[in-house]
């Protein structure tokens, strides 16, 4: 028997796909920002396994927020110094 349900990864990137057209219509400068915004995601793919959300997109997005929060903090850290 096969599986009815994809892989979280498998299935993160198809929700990633679905930002196709939004990416299209950035500015050329803009496009390589959003796709490194959104391979953040990637990193926390384990996390994103074990919430089992029924929006997919909602750990796609926690993923983001968080590694630029941890990329926040590291530079307030720095200019506290």
């Amino acid at each position: 028997m096969g599986r009815t349900i994809p892989s979280y990864r498998v299935a993160s990137e198809r929700e990633r796909r679905k930002w196709k057209i939004f990416r299209e219509q950035l500015d050329k400068s803009e496009r390589k920002i959003f796709d490194e915004m959104m391979s953040y995601s990637r990193l926390y793919n384990a996390a994103g396994v074990i919430a089992c959300k029924p929006v997919l997109f909602q750990p796609i997005l926690i993923s983001i927020i968080f590694e630029h929060y941890k990329q926040l903090k590291k530079i307030r850290e720095i200019n506290e110094r």
